[in-house]
């Protein structure tokens, strides 16, 4: 199997030095840029290279992922929005619209 790097779009990374990135120290950018920005096909890549545990506890652990795709991996995965960090956060934080 060709390595990850070679298989993902580049365009994810707009902001990063695509070069620069190591399979294994930019696990979590990885991640989360796939589950962001990719298609079923990356989604399958990242599965087989980290494993389920490691991708599930990375997102679970992430400070934001947007109401869209948090909606679509606590489908994908059957976990509870609840589970998500970012999801507690959001739910901690008063907007000044809410008073």
């Amino acid at each position: 199997m060709a390595a990850l790097l070679e298989q993902i779009n580049k365009v994810y990374f707009w902001d990063t030095d695509f070069n620069q990135l190591d399979e294994t120290q930019s696990k979590r950018l990885i991640i989360e840029r796939i589950m962001n920005y990719g298609n079923l096909h990356e989604i399958e890549l990242i599965k087989a290279v980290y494993g389920m545990k490691e991708i599930l506890s990375t997102l679970c652990n992430l400070n934001y992922i947007d109401a869209k795709t948090l909606n679509f991996i606590s489908l994908m995965f059957h976990i509870p929005k609840s589970k998500f960090k970012c999801y507690t956060r959001k739910q901690l934080t008063r907007q000044p619209w809410s008073y």
